[in-house]
């Protein structure tokens, strides 16, 4: 415990456009991966614009790591496909939750904003925004290794009595 600094909650709320796996569709899922832990949505039979609405909870203990998406196509009697990839960073993220620690902000204020570049996979420009009291982040991921598909998610923090201080 001497080591989290809390809980990141992400919301896998869907998938847009993903590559077609099976006939005419896919049977998508996606696997969520920060350094040991790893975490999965349901199967969405049928579905190349999937929604998920999912909450994944992970253990941050070290900030650096990224946190990495796999998106595959549940087969019944083959290995899975592999649908793409993302990965992005949560420094920014952290830096953010410090800085919202000094005091009263009206919700809805834009703390940081992140442009799409060549390292990330931001599809578009993301905001991290305090809202009703928390830091949040919504993001559209572009997915590598693959033809088309990007995936929505949401992030906000979890605070942990006990934990190291951010």
């Amino acid at each position: 415990m001497e080591n989290i600094l809390g809980l990141l909650r992400i919301k896998i709320l869907r998938g847009i456009k993903l590559a077609v796996r099976d006939t005419r569709s896919s049977d998508p899922y996606v696997i969520v991966r920060m350094g040991k832990q790893k975490l999965k949505t349901r199967v969405v039979k049928k579905n190349v614009n999937p929604e998920w609405n999912e909450e994944l909870t992970l253990t941050i203990s070290d900030p650096n790591l990224p946190i990495k998406l796999q998106v595959y196509d549940r087969d019944t009697f083959t290995r899975d496909d592999k649908m793409g990839d993302a990965e992005f960073d949560i420094k920014e993220f952290v830096e953010a939750l410090k800085m919202m620690h000094l005091g009263n902000v009206p919700s809805g204020t834009v703390i940081k904003r992140l442009k799409p570049n060549r390292v990330n996979c931001l599809a578009e420009e993301s905001s991290i925004v305090w809202e009703n009291g928390k830091v949040t982040q919504h993001m559209f991921l572009r997915l590598r290794n693959v033809e088309c598909g990007e995936i929505e998610l949401q992030l906000h923090w979890i605070d942990i009595p006990g934990s190291r201080a951010l």
